[in-house]
């Protein structure tokens, strides 16, 4: 038999994998098993591995008998601790964890921890991606048997639970109920209401002057009597609503760059659904950063364009410029700027654990069902990544304290979540996260491949020092695949907050250094330790970046072209971004 599959039995496989896909929360359990079968099978055979671990294990209990001697005889409060958690890590912060029997258990956690992490890793013979899997599940484990998680051994919740008489409880017993209630019928966090889109986020002035199938262009009415020549056009992921950049008018990107008087579009992708499953990464290109930028140059004649990407949108864009200069139209732009936004995906972060054969072939099988991704199919694996943060921390304070987080505007934008069409998605796993095609030369735009390495534009690059999603290091890679002058930005925060990082909030800092074109490779660890830091918001950096590569002030352009076919259609933000 040859590898052929008839279309009767592939669509029977087809079904099954998405009813294991939605038995599984999109998590595929041979991925997982394979792992623990790669790590234990390896394990059994390496009696040298074995021998360390239970000399780590017999190390560990005489640290433990020699703290619990200390607290008999000093007090529980005046024992040193045989192991300190990790800075990011605030679940035994409180000085309930200093006082008898809980001092020990959450130091009997964390040695745990240690011992986990020591064993999942240096095991002969284990393929790498399945001794980061099984690190990474046996922390999810970890996490969810952390005595900080369950009331009887979580002296917070036990005092809070006698000081109001067993009201946290029963609060958190109603939370429970109305988030799952929530969950169930599709309804955002409660508070979510409070955060309109057009009345409260999204709200900078401006009018739509293009729509397709797939995108809206959003124009930004200035706000100033004079502009810069060269507008800026922001491509958004569409993993994501567009307004994480025009949030609240304190804390809006867009809003800035107005105020400071630049012409401003943005694309705002439509929200696809079963109709739009046939869409791919070559109709994101075209209907979407193509058909913006010829928009832009009718509207503003004769300026090139500072071009702006964000997440995935700044992966479509690195690959649109490239295509540019491959075909000679690159100047047609005026700068690139990435936020966030791999190009090289041989190192993608954690989110590449779960995006391997077995994997991939589960989400394939689901988004063929449907015709789409559907935003809470996605958030398992996202949550499991910040497990504490997104999960752990929320169990113990809404339903253990009965304390519930007020909701603001950010978080209001990432339960407004968006879809993902098959065929896009199955391409973009595939080919970039799989596969690493865009760094290696491989990636086909219009049907040849592009490269990288022909982006001579001066380019802006931001990090953020905890992205889960872009991992910085990853980001920083851009350094040895193109020539271009770069400008590089690490600043503090996630993939989002880092981002949304407006001057006068406070405790923010960046670090930031420039290579000249055809400047020397700098690896990121010296690049750390030797750019210098400054304190404050990020966005003045990247402004006055773009005012040195703009012209003169000069009259605002008109709001659209109806002679070129760019009328205002409606008022910002538009009719796709309202799309549920």
């Amino acid at each position: 038999m040859n590898g052929s599959q008839d279309e009767g039995s592939a669509a029977l496989d087809t079904r099954v994998h998405a009813i294991l896909a939605r038995a599984w929360a999109s998590l595929s359990p041979q991925s997982a098993m394979l792992a623990w079968l790669d790590w234990a099978s390896h394990m059994a055979v390496s009696p040298g591995r074995q021998a360390d671990l239970a000399g780590l294990a017999l190390s560990q209990a005489a640290q433990l008998a020699g703290y619990l001697r200390e607290c008999l005889m000093a007090g529980p409060g005046a024992a040193r601790a045989c192991v300190e958690p990790p800075a990011q890590d605030r679940r035994f912060d409180a000085p309930e964890w200093r006082g008898w029997p809980y001092n020990l258990w959450h130091q009997s956690f964390l040695m745990a921890q240690q011992w986990w992490a020591e064993a999942t890793r240096g095991v002969r013979g284990v393929e790498r991606h399945h001794e980061k899997l099984a690190a990474f599940w046996a922390r999810q484990w970890l996490d969810m048997l952390s005595p900080g998680n369950h009331l009887l051994t979580n002296p917070v919740a036990l005092r809070r639970t006698a000081e109001e008489g067993g009201a946290n409880l029963a609060r958190g017993m109603l939370y429970l109920l109305d988030n799952q209630r929530r969950r169930l019928t599709g309804l955002p966090p409660e508070g979510a209401e409070a955060f309109e889109v057009g009345r409260d986020l999204a709200v900078t002035p401006g009018k739509v002057v293009l729509r397709n199938r797939l995108i809206e262009l959003i124009q930004y009415a200035p706000a100033t009597g004079q502009v810069r020549p060269e507008p800026i056009l922001i491509v958004p992921a569409w993993i994501m609503k567009y307004y994480i950049l025009d949030l609240s008018p304190h804390n809006s990107l867009i809003r800035y760059l107005v105020a400071q008087g630049h012409t401003v579009f943005c694309i705002s992708w439509k929200n696809p659904g079963a109709a739009e499953s046939d869409l791919g990464m070559e109709d994101y290109l075209d209907l979407g950063f193509r058909t913006a930028l010829a928009a832009v140059e009718a509207i503003v004649p004769g300026s090139r364009v500072h071009a702006t990407g964000y997440c995935l949108g700044g992966t479509l864009l690195a690959m649109a410029a490239a295509a540019m200069a491959r075909d000679g139209e690159l100047d047609r732009l005026a700068s690139l700027s990435l936020f966030a936004a791999q190009t090289d995906f041989s190192e993608p972060g954690e989110l590449a654990l779960f995006i391997d054969e077995s994997q991939l072939a589960l989400l394939e099988a689901q988004m063929q069902d449907k015709g789409y991704l559907r935003a809470d199919q996605m958030a398992g694996a996202f949550q499991m990544l910040r497990s504490y943060d997104l999960l752990w921390s929320r169990v113990v304070n809404e339903y253990l304290l009965g304390e519930r987080r007020p909701i603001n505007d950010l978080m209001a934008w990432n339960a407004d979540a968006t879809r993902l069409p098959a065929r896009m998605h199955a391409q973009y796993l595939r080919r970039l996260f799989l596969d690493d095609d865009l760094s290696e030369g491989r990636y086909p735009v219009d049907g040849r491949p592009v490269s990288l390495g022909g982006l001579t534009l001066d380019t802006f690059c931001v990090g953020t020092v905890t992205d889960h999603v872009a991992p910085w290091r990853s980001v920083y890679k851009l350094h040895y695949l193109c020539p271009a002058q770069l400008t590089f930005v690490l600043t503090s925060g996630g993939h989002n907050a880092g981002i949304v990082s407006e001057p006068g909030r406070p405790h923010r800092r960046y670090q930031v250094l420039a290579r000249p074109a055809g400047g020397h490779y700098i690896a990121p660890q010296e690049w750390e330790r030797t750019a210098p830091a400054h304190e404050g918001s990020w966005w003045p950096q990247w402004q006055a970046w773009l005012a040195a590569r703009s012209g003169p002030a000069q009259p605002p352009p008109g709001m659209g072209a109806p002679a070129r076919g760019y009328a205002a259609l409606c008022d910002a933000p538009g009719t796709y971004v309202k799309e549920k």
